[in-house]
């Protein structure tokens, strides 16, 4: 059996250098090749739109104010509502299209016309403008929708993921920290696999958005998943040490809790070949390092196990 950890710590370092390399060879070649379709993409978007736009969809993918300011105006007042919440093949209204292409002054004007049912019509993909506006970190068009109607703020998908959790999700710190100064109350609202906001940063190894969250609510820290796992057991399978860092200083307790298969942090970490995390985990004090999991394996043991299977491959 190899000794202790040394072996697994010399693998895992080796198997991240490689990883390293190959993401970045990886991004290189991705960037090449959105640099060259970049234009062409989005001259074909303006062109072509989508598939079953109405005429008001078509003018404001366009962007054009003036002609669909005109559209409306020329709309009696019992024909409007229809005319405004009609949807093109993808489910998307008019106003859902502005907030997606970032128009702020189409959103404003739109929203003279929209009340909250028509604004909170949610397209295939279960977003409504709203939304979708959140999850591309658009700050200035949130604004404006919030101003009309704070209650679109409420709005989840089909999993019941909030706005709150989408941006919290891709990383749009200041999205995140609008809706929490408005609306706090849905950051303990979770997603139907259990998984809040919390998880979601965490794992994505958004530093600023977890500690935002850790302010508003820090007893969100000990909440689990339908698989018992909290944030911490979704940050060690990222790579971010400071988000392990920053949720073990908010709740030291989180080091020793399991989730349904009796893994803890360090059981997880171990397993992921999370070379600094599951260095930063052996540094803490306390008993997680002989924690026993349902398979009946310590921390140790997944990392002898792990060993010896390179060993023997290598």
């Amino acid at each position: 059996m190899v000794d202790n950890w040394s072996y697994w710590f010399i693998q895992n370092n080796q198997k991240e250098e490689r990883r390293k390399s190959i993401k970045g060879r990886k991004k290189r070649q991705e960037t090449m090749g959105e640099v060259k379709n970049f234009q062409g993409k989005k001259m074909a978007k303006q062109l072509t739109g989508k598939r079953d736009d109405t005429p008001l969809h078509s003018a404001v993918r366009a962007g054009d104010l003036e002609l669909v300011l005109e559209m409306i105006r020329d709309i009696g007042d019992g024909e409007l509502r229809d005319f405004l919440c009609k949807q093109n093949q993808s489910g998307e209204t008019a106003l859902y299209v502005a907030a997606e292409c970032g128009n702020v002054d189409l959103v404003k004007e739109l929203m003279k016309c929209y009340d909250i049912v028509l604004a909170g019509i949610k397209a295939r993909n279960g977003y409504d403008a709203f939304h979708i506006a959140a999850k591309q970190g658009d700050l200035e068009v949130l604004k404006i929708l919030m101003e009309a109607n704070v209650d679109l703020s409420m709005t989840c998908d089909s999993y019941n993921t909030t706005a709150l959790h989408t941006a919290a999700t891709q990383g749009h710190a200041e999205v995140v920290s609008f809706l929490l100064e408005k609306v706090s109350n849905v950051l303990p609202i979770a997603r139907s696999n259990g998984k809040t906001a919390l998880h979601s940063a965490a794992r994505n190894g958004h530093l600023e958005i977890v500690k935002a969250l850790l302010s508003k609510e820090p007893g969100i820290t000990t909440r689990t998943d339908k698989k018992g796992q909290t944030a911490l057991h979704m940050a060690v399978k990222g790579h971010n040490v400071d988000v392990v860092d920053e949720l073990i200083n908010s709740d030291p307790s989180l080091l020793n809790m399991v989730d349904t298969k009796g893994n803890n942090a360090l059981h997880i970490g171990t397993r992921k070949g999370r070379i600094q995390i599951v260095h930063k985990l052996l540094n803490q004090s306390g008993d997680h390092k002989s924690v026993i999991n349902k398979s009946r394996e310590t921390a140790l043991d997944i990392a002898e196990n792990t060993s010896y299977q390179l060993l023997q491959a290598s």
